[in-house]
């Protein structure tokens, strides 16, 4: 397949670039297996051929894979052959995979090169080992059960049909996958945490192979200039370095100033590996109530943002796709959204980065149960790989692991230890970040404290704030459950007004009662998010939701991205300055 045909065929990392790479998308070789019987059944052997085809990455629930079977898929199995560049001579060859719904097993050339849970996080193996001349095969099963409760399933909805705030499900791969050869000696990762208030990067590199006398260089630029060049010694598996800048121009939203980042491995004057990246000059200081970005109280006009996609699913068609979800917000006049039950993709964070959007990162907890301490098995693992994937991205602003974490089906209540270890573990891997526990509801340990309030009544929607306006008195839901200690307090989720231009519709799903026309729903849309404007104790708001999700009607924008209302009109009540900014 062209390079130009293959779907998806941007880089995937772009915060961490090499130009050894090869794109696997396409069309793979696809077979369901209801039974989970394929491995007996020899389907990981390169001769056996399977059934169907399906276009990756776009999961097989979706349109755009060719295949588009929506009842619940227990099993899948993928395989293509591929063939090395003639110049990915020694070193070695890694396979990436951006993410794989649910749990995975690899294997190439018959030979069985890794296994990685979790539908979220990227993952990678190094295949070196299994490669052959010429022409290579790769197999891929995946297992998927959103019923089970073993499992964060998201908004992947756990009955055959989608309803209310539930979705179509997501089985196999849905990220892109790809090939990258590297040296013998490589860099693996890297963390960078900006110093804008001691004019430095600090970095710290992750290293593969020998490392004897190899040193770390990385180089700053800004806008094609060289602005810092910093060498460290490695000798062990990582090497950290503080990186001065001779210029400073901050991340904001109002001014995105990206910085070049160039990566270096060197031996005696040769260049063993190489990378290219990027960084955000920003810092993040909770102040009282305020949140503050670069020393300067930003109020968050946040949007909820599920991350669906009509032919896609949750796989956007093009890159340009996610770059305009941004571009419809802003245009609305949020400057961020809360990623709402899923751990979104890479090239989203990008975009983000590039268009100075705020986004806050959240796992997709909904379907594991967290009654007992036993989820942790299921949850940190794959939470602490998207932790530490997405650190680097200066739009990322804080981290939310869980989103409502309602009682059990059997009515046990959430162990407070699980959401304790989880947080207390964010907070070790970032302790740059602020961290909420849970949104919403059951809070147990927390930086900032959050409600949610679909109230459509204007009216005792400002009479439910006026005293935390006034005294500092917090609303507290389920005040049984959780407690204010005077955190930085928002609501994190409000409105969900319900339009449908075909009020008719049986179908459609929202929050509470319809307006009666657009004047109406405007009218309350201005009521509910001019209270929290103008509230001098609130840092901020998240409205739900930017575009509809199918059968739920409460975006401001139709699931194909359609307006449904006057655009500056909203805008212009989104951009009403806040109280509690300088």
């Amino acid at each position: 397949m062209e390079q130009q045909q293959i779907p998806r065929p941007e880089y995937p990392r772009p915060q961490f670039t090499r130009e050894s790479w090869l794109n696997l998308n396409g069309e793979w070789q696809f077979e369901m297996d209801p039974g989970k019987s394929g491995i007996s059944r020899g389907l990981n052997q390169d001769e056996q051929k399977l059934t169907q085809r399906i276009i990756v990455p776009f999961c097989p629930e979706s349109r755009l894979s060719g295949i588009g079977h929506t009842d619940f898929i227990p099993a899948v199995w993928y395989k293509r052959s591929f063939k090395l560049p003639d110049n990915w001579n020694g070193g070695h060859t890694l396979l990436h995979f951006g993410a794989v719904d649910y749990e995975a097993q690899v294997w190439v050339n018959g030979k069985h090169v890794g296994k990685h849970r979790g539908g979220y996080s990227s993952f990678s193996f190094n295949i070196t080992d299994a490669l052959q001349q010429g022409e290579n095969v790769v197999t891929v099963y995946a297992e998927d059960d959103t019923r089970s409760g073993l499992q964060p399933r998201g908004k992947q909805s756990g009955t055959y049909h989608s309803q209310g705030c539930d979705y179509t499900r997501t089985t196999g791969i849905w990220q892109t996958v790809w090939l990258e050869h590297v040296s013998e000696t490589y860099i693996e990762s890297c963390r960078f945490v900006p110093d804008p208030e001691n004019s430095c990067l600090h970095v710290t590199a992750k290293l593969s192979g020998n490392t004897k006398d190899v040193e770390f260089r990385c180089n700053a630029l800004l806008d094609g200039l060289l602005v810092g060049k910093q060498t460290a010694n490695a000798g062990s598996m990582s090497v950290s370095l503080t990186l001065p800048l001779s210029q400073i121009k901050l991340w904001n939203t109002d001014s995105p100033v990206l910085y070049d980042l160039e990566l270096e491995l060197i031996r005696d004057g040769e260049v063993l590996d190489s990378a290219s990246s990027y960084f955000g000059l920003r810092s993040i200081q909770l102040d009282g109530k305020a949140f503050r970005i670069n020393g300067k109280s930003v109020f968050q006009r946040l949007v909820l943002d599920q991350g669906f996609y009509p032919e896609g699913i949750y796989t956007a068609p093009t890159d340009d796709d996610l770059k305009q979800d941004i571009e419809m917000s802003l245009a609305l006049g949020f400057n961020g959204a809360r990623l709402h039950e899923k751990m979104f993709e890479p090239r989203f964070l990008y975009w983000a980065d590039k268009l100075g959007y705020l986004v806050w990162g959240e796992h997709a907890n909904w379907g594991l149960d967290i009654s007992t301490a036993a989820s942790l098995a299921q949850f940190l693992p794959e939470w602490i790989e998207g932790v530490e994937r997405d650190f680097n991205h200066p739009s990322l602003i804080g981290w939310c692991p869980f989103n409502e974490t309602w009682d059990s089906s059997r009515g046990t209540r959430q162990d407070n230890d699980v959401l304790r270890v989880v947080y207390e573990t964010t907070k070790a891997i970032d302790p740059t970040r602020p961290v909420i526990d849970t949104s919403g509801n059951f809070h147990v340990v927390t930086d900032i404290f959050d409600v949610h309030d679909y109230d459509q009544n204007p009216v005792t929607f400002r009479e439910r704030y006026q005293p935390f306006a006034e005294k500092g008195e917090a609303w507290v839901s389920f005040p049984d459950r959780q407690s204010y200690n005077g955190q930085p307090y928002f609501v994190s989720e409000y409105g969900g007004i319900w339009w449908n231009p075909n009020q008719s519709d049986e179908k459609s799903w929202g929050y509470g009662d319809r307006p009666q026309s657009v004047e109406q729903f405007i009218e309350r849309y201005d009521g509910l998010t001019s209270t929290l404007l103008e509230n001098p104790n609130m840092f901020g708001f998240c409205y739900t939701q930017l575009y509809d999700v199918e059968q739920e009607v409460n975006g401001l924008y139709t699931y194909d991205r359609q307006p449904k209302f006057d655009v500056e009109r909203i805008k212009a009540i989104n951009s009403k300055k806040a109280a509690i900014e300088d």
